[in-house]
C-alpha cells in the first residue's frame, strides 16, 4: 500500500480524412499508423494509448461520431486498463498553408469554413456548440504546454537521423 505511484495518462488521438484541397491528409496517415508505430517503438512510461480515430472532415456529419467517441473514451473500452487517471484528447488538424506544426492553446467556439466540407456544408461565424455560448467562447488547454512541447522536441530528436 502507498507504493502504487501516479495513475497512467490515457491519450485518445484523432485526425481527419481528406477534405477540399487536401486529398491526402497527413493527419489520417499519422493517426492510422500510430498504434503500429508505437508497438514497434514502445510507449513512454505512464502513458496508455486509448484510441486512434480518423474522423470525416464534415462539420455536422462528424458530431455523432465525435460525441460517441468522447463518451466511450470516458469508460475506457479501448484499453486493458481500468485507470481512473487523467485523459488527454489529442487532435491532429491540417492547415494546407502552414509550414510547420502548431500546438494550439485554446479553441474558439466558431465554425468558419473557407471551402465547403465533404458534405457541402460551409458555415460562416457559426457557434459549434451553441449550448456553450456564442462564438466568443473559448476552451483553453488545461495542461502545461511547455512540458508537452519539450517532451515532443526530445521525442522528435530521437526519431531524426542525422547524416553527415
Amino acid at each position: 500500500m502507498g507504493s502504487e505511484g501516479p495513475l497512467p495518462i490515457t491519450v485518445h488521438v484523432t485526425g481527419f480524412k481528406k477534405f477540399y484541397g487536401v486529398a491526402n491528409n497527413p493527419t489520417e496517415v499519422i493517426v492510422s499508423n500510430l498504434k503500429e508505430f508505437l508497438k514497434r517503438r514502445g510507449m513512454p512510461g505512464g502513458i496508455i494509448l486509448g484510441s486512434c480515430t480518423v474522423l470525416e472532415a464534415a462539420g455536422h456529419g462528424v458530431l455523432p461520431t465525435l460525441y460517441q467517441l468522447m463518451e466511450s473514451g470516458r469508460s475506457e473500452p479501448f484499453t486493458n486498463s481500468s485507470s481512473d487517471g487523467p485523459v488527454i484528447w489529442l487532435h491532429f488538424g491540417a492547415n494546407a498553408g502552414a509550414l510547420k506544426f502548431a500546438i494550439e492553446r485554446q479553441a474558439v467556439n466558431e465554425a468558419t469554413f473557407l471551402c465547403p466540407d465533404e458534405l457541402g456544408w460551409q458555415p460562416q461565424k457559426l457557434a459549434i456548440f451553441p449550448e456553450d455560448g456564442g462564438t466568443f467562447q473559448t476552451r483553453k488547454v488545461s495542461c502545461i504546454l511547455c512540458f508537452i512541447i519539450c517532451y515532443l522536441l526530445v521525442a522528435i530528436d530521437k526519431l531524426v537521423t542525422y547524416s553527415g
